[in-house]
This record gives structure tokens, C-alpha cells and sequence, in this order.
């Protein structure tokens, strides 16, 4: 991109009130207010999928990414009022792929995806703006006023989250930003500051800080800040022995697990697992899982049947287990067949996976936990 000289000037009508203003700071009459920009973004030299323009307001960071980017800047989209997310993104995106963009960038809540637009937090408002805006700009996608309408967390967590999907995706994407403190999440390739015409290659690929989770063992009563979140139905199992994980003293995710007989070899099988909106996209609930699975297997067999698309790619490409039942759909009705006998399944039509933890064994921390 060649270097720009910009000017930005705007009318003054000498109104009454503004020629008392001038008399009173010694201003001199003007009828023109100019304000003037020199900008250098030698952004085609390297490759690159990250630029961040930040800056103090006032300092032309929304001025200059108009100019520059004039065809890819997002200001708003149209939302159906009544009608699912879902069915505002393009028409010729299958649901899976809509789903798995949305939990690309930190909204893996399936009751989520079926509200309309309006009816969700700020924080998911943002990451499905940010999931349609990557659906349906092919090349470069800008977003002024990045993470300013969020809280800092969401900022942060869902920084990260948006900075991957949009590497796997091999897009093009430019935030444009008064906050420096996403810096480190969204890791950006290229930054530029107009409050001091400063242009920084970022000329190693940073990891993410890190986050360090608090694992308390808790009552089932927990359940009730993550339910409304999970796919399946709210209730949980009275003998389910329940798990919270805290990020800065903030529950951030939960998982449960029960005890599971069998005639042949009893084991424990994971029950409910849910990550908070505010904390998706950066592993946080994933984490949790194998941290709880990697206690209970110093007893037992541990397993885990899932049918949240997110959770199925992790695992089944994760060392940490090892996938006993290809992702398939069930019926309550037919009933599965296993040695020659009649079984219900739970599933209900679902599209499930089954897995067993294979994963390394926390015996200390199972001690602690009182679970051996």
C-alpha cells in the first residue's frame, strides 16, 4: 500500500455560540476545521493475516482505515428480527460449516445459535458479527471499533479466538482498536499507530498469555450458572460429583461426572461439560475435561459420549483419546443391538461420538480430590 496524504477537513458555521468560543480561548476565525494525516503501510512486503490499527480516539484510526481499506470495512449487518442467527448467514453455507465457523470464533453454545440476533449478550453478538463478517468477505474483512463494546475478557478471550479462525482460514483481517491490551491475544502480524505515524512488523509469532485455571470440586446447585448453555436438556443426575473451573475467580466452566455400571466392567463417564460464553474459543472447557478425566482414570475406565461438533474434532484429534464409536446417529426408538441383546440408546436421532481417555493420570491431584 503506497503512502497517503490525507486530509479530512470540514465546514465551521460561525455560529454565535462559536464566535464567542473563539473569542474566549483567542482562536482565530476560521469557516474550514482541517486536519491532516501522512500514513505508511508497507503492507505488501510480507505476507501476513492480522493488522491491528490502534490508538487513542481522535488520533484517525477509522479516518485512515476507510481510506485504506475503503471496500472491506464492516460497518453492520442486517439481522433477521425473529429468525435464528443461523439463518442470516449465506445461503449457500451448509449448517455445518456455519456451526463450526461460529465455534471457531468462541460461540460453541448450540441454544445460541438458535436466537435471534437481538437476543444475545454483547459478547455474542460481537463473535457472530465477527463469524458472518469472516463467512461473507472472501478476501480482507476490517472491523472498526474492535472489542469496544465488550467487556475485557470477552475482549481478550475472544481476541484469540478470531486470530485463529481466521489463520486456519487463510483470510485477511485488519481490527481496528483504542485498546491495547488485546495486543498479546489477537497477536497480530502488522500493527499501526496513527497517534504516532508508527508502522512494527511483529516479527515472531507469540503465543498467547497464559491462562491459569482454578479447579475447585463443587455442589451440583453450580449447575445452575452453565445449564441454559449446554445442548442437551438442564437437568443434571443427583449422584453427579461436579467440577467448576475459575479464571480469575470468575467460573468460567463446569463438568460433571457419574458413575456408569456394567455387568461386565463398570467405569465413570463424563455427564455434563459446559464453558461460558464469555470464556469459548481458547480450550478452557476442553482443559477441564481432560484435567477431570485424567483423575477418574486412576481408578476406572473413563469415558465420554459427545455430540457437540467442536468437541469431537478436538478429541478425535487428540492423544488424549481414543475415539470407540465413529460419530453416527442413534434412534431412542430402534434401540442399538450389542450381544445379542436389545439396548436403548440415549441419543435420541443425535449425532454422537463416543470416547475413552487414554491420557496421562494425575494420582496426586486424585488424592487431593479425595477420588483415590
Amino acid at each position: 500500500m503506497p503512502r497517503l496524504d490525507l486530509v479530512k477537513k470540514t465546514r465551521v458555521i460561525r455560529s454565535p455560540r462559536v464566535i464567542q468560543l473563539e473569542g474566549m480561548f483567542g482562536m482565530s476565525a476560521e469557516t474550514t476545521s482541517r486536519q491532516q494525516w501522512t500514513v505508511d503501510l508497507p503492507i505488501e512486503k510480507n505476507e501476513w493475516n492480522i493488522g491491528l490499527i490502534v490508538g487513542p480516539s481522535g488520533c484517525g484510526k477509522t479516518t485512515i482505515a476507510r481510506e485504506c481499506f475503503k471496500n472491506e470495512i464492516i460497518s453492520e449487518f442486517n439481522w433477521y428480527k425473529q429468525k435464528s442467527i443461523i439463518d442470516s448467514f449465506p445461503e449457500e453455507m451448509g449448517i455445518k460449516e456455519i456451526t463450526s465457523l461460529l465455534s471457531s470464533v468462541g460461540f460453541s453454545s448450540p441454544p445460541g445459535w438458535l436466537r435471534p440476533f437481538n437476543a444475545l449478550s454483547n459478547g455474542e453478538q460481537f463473535r457472530v458479527t465477527m463469524a458472518r463478517a469472516l463467512a461473507e468477505q472472501s478476501k480482507t474483512v476490517v472491523i472498526d471499533e474492535f472489542t469496544s463494546v465488550v467487556d475485557r475478557t470477552v475482549a481478550k478471550v475472544g481476541s484469540c479466538a478470531i486470530a485463529r479462525a481466521v489463520r486456519k482460514r487463510k483470510q485477511k483481517f485488519v481490527a481496528v482498536s483504542c485498546h491495547f491490551d488485546i495486543i498479546e491475544w489477537l497477536n497480530p502480524d502488522w500493527i499501526y499507530l496513527p497517534a504516532t505515524s508508527e508502522f512494527q512488523w511483529r516479527s515472531e509469532r507469540q503465543s498467547r498469555p497464559p491462562v491459569t485455571l482454578q479447579i475447585i470440586n463443587v455442589h451440583r446447585d453450580a449447575w445452575k450458572i452453565f445449564r441454559k448453555h449446554h445442548y442437551l436438556d438442564s437437568t443434571i443426575q443427583k449422584s453427579a460429583n461436579c467440577f467448576l473451573a475459575l479464571v480469575d475467580g470468575q467460573p468460567a466452566a463446569f463438568t460433571a461426572v457419574i458413575h456408569f455400571p456394567h455387568r461386565q466392567s463398570s467405569s465413570f463417564r463424563e455427564h455434563r461439560t459446559v464453558c461460558l460464553p464469555d470464556f469459548q474459543g481458547i480450550g478452557i472447557g476442553n482443559a477441564l475435561s481432560e484435567f477431570v478425566a485424567s483423575l477418574y482414570a486412576c481408578r476406572k475406565k473413563y469415558t465420554s459420549v459427545t455430540g457437540h461438533p467442536a468437541m469431537i474434532q478436538h478429541r478425535a484429534k487428540s492423544k488424549h483419546w481414543q475415539m470407540t464409536r465413529e460419530p453416527s446417529s442413534v434412534s431412542r426408538q430402534m434401540g442399538l443391538e450389542k450381544n445379542g441383546k436389545r439396548r436403548l440408546a440415549s441419543s435420541n436421532g443425535r449425532v454422537t461420538a463416543g470416547f475413552l481417555y487414554c491420557g496421562p493420570r494425575h494420582e496426586e491431584e486424585a488424592r487431593q480430590f479425595g477420588l483415590i
